[in-house]
C-alpha cells in the first residue's frame, strides 16, 4: 500500500519530510509553504513537482495524508480542514490553542474517515520507553507523583526577520506542556482531572510581552499529583528536558543535562544510592538514517507507528483523546493561573461524541 503524503510548514515540517522519505511505501508527492524561496528550495532537493504557497490547495491536492508542521496558531483549524477533506493528519504539537478549537478537533476527528495522530516526539525517545517498561512491571510500584521539566530560552525565535513578534510571544508556556506532560501520561496511563497555574509574568523580555515561566500543578484520576514547568523566556544555556517519577517501591529521574537515568529500587538490598543506567533518547538498534528526525531516533519510530496504524486500520497511539489528555491541562492551567491559581476542571474529550 502505497501512501501519498503531503507536508504543511517547511522549517519543522522539511525534518518530518525527511523522515516519512525514509519509510518504504510512502511517497511525499506535495509540500505547502507561505515562503516562496523555501518551498522551491525543498521542491528541488526532496524532488517534489506539488509546490503550494496556499493550504486549500494542499488539501485538494489527491493525498492520503496531510503532515502539519506550521506555526502552532493554525495547527488546529488546517488539522479540522484536512480530516473533512478525507485524509488522514499527523499534527505538530501543541494540537490546539484553546477549549473551543480542542472540542472542535475533536468532534472533526470523530467525523472524519482519515486517521489523526499527534506528533509528540518525547513519547517516542527510547529511555521514555524504557520506564513505560518497568513501570508497567512494577519496578518502582504505584506511581504517587511525577514531574517534568522543558526549559528552552527561545527569545531568538519571537522575532520575524523584520522585527515582528512571532506567534511565541502570544503562547502561554504552560500550554507547550505535552513534550513535558504527554511523556508522564504515557508511562502511568492516567488522566488529569483538575489544574491549577501560576507564571511570573513578563520580566526577562516585557518589550515583548511575554511570560517568563510557568507551572502547572495537576491531580490524576490514579490520584498521582503532576507538576509540569515550562519556560522559553530566560536566561539559561543549554536547554533540557527534565522527568522524574516516585513510586511506592523507587524513583526514575533523567539527570538535567545529562543522557542517563538515575533510579533508586527498595527491591534491591542495602542500596545506598542512586543507580546510573546509561539510557539515551535514541534506540541503539535504530536504522541507518534515524534521526533526520532532528531529535534522536523518536520521530523515526513516531512516523513509523502512524503508518502501521493507517495500513492496519486501527488507532494510532496518540489518537485524538490521548492527544487531549497531554494538551487540555496545560490550557486549564493557565485558565487557572489568569484566575489567580484557582483550580480548574480539566474536559474529558470523551464526552465530547
Amino acid at each position: 500500500m502505497m501512501i501519498r503524503v503531503g507536508v504543511a510548514g517547511l522549517r519543522r515540517g522539511l525534518s518530518l519530510l525527511n523522515t516519512f522519505a525514509m519509510h518504504a511505501g510512502v511517497e511525499v508527492v506535495a509540500a505547502c509553504d507561505t515562503d516562496a524561496a523555501l518551498l522551491e528550495r525543498a521542491g528541488k532537493e526532496m524532488g517534489i513537482a506539488n509546490l503550494y504557497q496556499e493550504y486549500e490547495d494542499l488539501v485538494r491536492h489527491d493525498l492520503d495524508c496531510i503532515v502539519i508542521g506550521t506555526p502552532m496558531p493554525q495547527h488546529a483549524a488546517q488539522a479540522i480542514a484536512a480530516l473533512e477533506a478525507g485524509r488522514h493528519v499527523f499534527s505538530e504539537v501543541p494540537a490546539v490553542a484553546s477549549l473551543a478549537e480542542a472540542e472542535a478537533l475533536v468532534r472533526a476527528a470523530r467525523k472524519a474517515r482519515g486517521k489523526y495522530m499527534l506528533a509528540e516526539n518525547c513519547c517516542y525517545w527510547a529511555f521514555i520507553q524504557s520506564w513505560r517498561q518497568s513501570v508497567s512491571e512494577g519496578a518502582i510500584g504505584k506511581v504517587i507523583y511525577a514531574e517534568a521539566e522543558y526549559i528552552h530560552d527561545c527569545r531568538g525565535l519571537m522575532r520575524d526577520a523584520t522585527g515582528n513578534p512571532t506567534w511565541r510571544t502570544r503562547l502561554p508556556p504552560i500550554q507547550y506542556c505535552t513534550h513535558s506532560l504527554g511523556p508522564l501520561l504515557l508511562i502511568t496511563g492516567d488522566r488529569c482531572l483538575t489544574a491549577t497555574g501560576m507564571h511570573t509574568g513578563s520580566n526577562v523580555a516585557p518589550d515583548l510581552g511575554v511570560i517568563d515561566m510557568e507551572v502547572g500543578l495537576f491531580k490524576g484520576e490514579t490520584g498521582a499529583v503532576y507538576k509540569i514547568l515550562c519556560g522559553f523566556s530566560l536566561v539559561r544555556e543549554p536547554s533540557f528536558h527534565y522527568y522524574t517519577l516516585y513510586g511506592t517501591h523507587g524513583c526514575l529521574e533523567r539527570a538535567r543535562g545529562e543522557d542517563k537515568t538515575l533510579a533508586y529500587f527498595d527491591s534491591v538490598p542495602h542500596l545506598r544510592g542512586m543507580i546510573s543506567y546509561p539510557l539515551s533518547i535514541s534506540h541503539p538498534r535504530a536504522p541507518a538514517g534515524a534521526t533526520v528526525g532532528g531529535h534522536g531516533t523518536c520521530e523515526y519510530y513516531m512516523v513509523t507507528d502512524f503508518l502501521e496504524a493507517i495500513r492496519e486500520d486501527r488507532n494510532p497511539p496518540i489518537d485524538i483523546d490521548f492527544a487531549m489528555d497531554m494538551t487540555l491541562p496545560g490550557i486549564c492551567a493557565h485558565l487557572s493561573a489568569e484566575q489567580g491559581g484557582q483550580p480548574v476542571p480539566v474536559p474529558n474529550s470523551r464526552d465530547w461524541v
